[in-house]
């Protein structure tokens, strides 16, 4: 099996790399960016660790395509510089401007789903019968775009709701891999609540809810409070930090010494210069380099809930390398299990078309991925869902369209952003 990476001079890729060394599902990848410099010092990382398929670094789009049975996509529009902008811009008007969600997703958005729309184009082209696998942010949005030109054939992944399950069942007292563990998770792409952890046919939810210590052992506990998370009923994803704490949010961004877009931008641009001048020392720094991003991974919300750091129970996240190395084995060994994917919904959410995509527990093997029946969301669920649903469709309507209303509708209908005239105001500065 050929896998390519779209964005193969990404930061994060000696990780998908890695994940492959003991499993010969992929044979070969081919990395495609459209930047030499990063290409050349991934490679070099790549050529300092052991094991893994053979890789080949292309600049051409058909040419990494081309053969390819799997296609991951992990692009960057605008790279780092783009990130710094889409946060900047909002902190001006006293908004949140996190790359994924608020102000600072729809920017990010409206810049990357043309791209992405035609990155989907020249696959249904080059490689119709490849499997396209999609970690490119805002990941449901840009999920939902490409699949109206692949259908089925592109799935969004995340790693937040599969560390998230795990790190709740460890606290319970649960073994995630367990047989008769089971789990009810629901939402979109970073809006998503773990409702239900079942081992042995008894929810163990209730009773971690209830119990603040045990609350206190995993980063989502210590980043929502035990007060807030019995009150809520539920686990949600780390990205409601956002929603739910709006107001220290943006307090500890605007105070902190730069955004997290402005502290990658100066961490790659300094790792990738120096692994450029110095290729055999390229995965030492990378290494390091890694460590320290997740080390400061939500440092801001971190900061906002009382200030703590990061423990190696919280490092292991859910490792987005890992679900996209499982969704690749179910579909090429159709080997059935079960993944919090991307996917559309198929009217499993009952109040979303069947075309809205969103993020849920699916079944997975050489048919691709199925949704799987949830719980009905609850009405604060389905009100947060239908609101940033609305703002996710209006910003792949602009960016298809080039209609500023309809940009203008997805910046100031979103529930982080309290003002249209600073939603448009947003929208000036962006030159949209």
């Amino acid at each position: 099996m050929r896998l390519t990476i779209l964005g193969g001079g990404g930061f994060r890729v000696p990780l998908v790399h890695g994940a492959l060394r003991a499993d010969p599902t992929v044979t070969e990848v081919t990395l495609y960016d459209t930047d030499p410099q990063r290409l050349r010092v991934i490679t070099a990382v790549l050529a300092g660790s052991e094991g893994g398929p053979p890789v080949r670094a292309v600049t051409d789009l058909d040419e990494a395509l081309r053969g390819a049975d799997f296609v991951f996509s992990a692009i960057r529009v605008g790279g780092t510089a783009g990130r710094v902008r889409d946060e900047r811009l909002p902190l001006a008007e006293g908004l949140l401007g996190q790359e994924t969600v608020g102000a600072g997703g729809v920017l990010y958005g409206l810049r990357t789903l043309p791209v992405a729309v035609a990155v989907a184009e020249r696959v249904r082209a080059v490689a119709p019968r490849a499997w396209v696998i999609n970690f490119t942010n805002p990941a449901g949005m840009v999920t939902e775009a490409m699949s109206q030109v692949l259908g089925p054939r592109v799935i969004g992944i995340c790693d937040s709701p599969v560390g998230l399950v795990r790190r709740a069942a460890l606290a319970a007292g649960a073994d995630p891999t367990a047989p008769g563990f089971r789990y009810d998770y629901v939402g979109l792409n970073h809006l998503g609540w773990l409702r239900s952890l079942v081992c042995d046919g008894r929810d163990l939810l209730p009773g971690l809810l209830a119990d603040p210590a045990a609350l206190g052992t995993f980063e989502e506990g210590r980043l929502f409070g035990a007060s807030w998370l019995a009150a809520l009923g539920s686990l949600p994803n780390e990205y409601l930090h956002y929603y739910y704490f709006q107001r220290e949010s943006l307090a500890a961004v605007r105070s902190a010494a730069a955004t997290r877009g402005e502290f990658l931008d100066r961490q790659q641009g300094d790792f990738f210069a120096e692994a450029d001048r110095t290729p055999g020392e390229a995965y030492t720094l990378w290494q390091r380099t890694r460590m320290e991003r997740e080390l400061t991974y939500m440092a801001a919300s971190r900061e906002a809930s009382g200030g703590w750091q990061r423990d190696p129970h919280d490092l292991d996240g859910g490792g987005y390398d890992r679900v996209a190395l499982a969704l690749m084995r179910a579909i090429a060994h159709d080997e059935r299990g079960t993944l919090i994917l991307n996917v559309p919904g198929g009217g499993v959410v009952p109040f979303l078309d069947d075309d809205a995509v969103v993020e849920v527990p699916c079944e997975v093997g050489a048919f691709g991925a199925r949704p799987l029946p949830v719980a009905p969301p609850d009405a604060h669920q389905a009100g947060l869902m239908l609101a940033v649903k609305a703002v996710e469709r209006a910003t792949i309507e602009a960016a298809a369209t080039g209609s500023r209303a309809a940009a203008l509708r997805a910046l100031a209908l979103h529930p982080l952003v309290d003002s249209a005239a600073a939603a448009e105001r947003v929208l000036d500065a962006a030159r949209w």
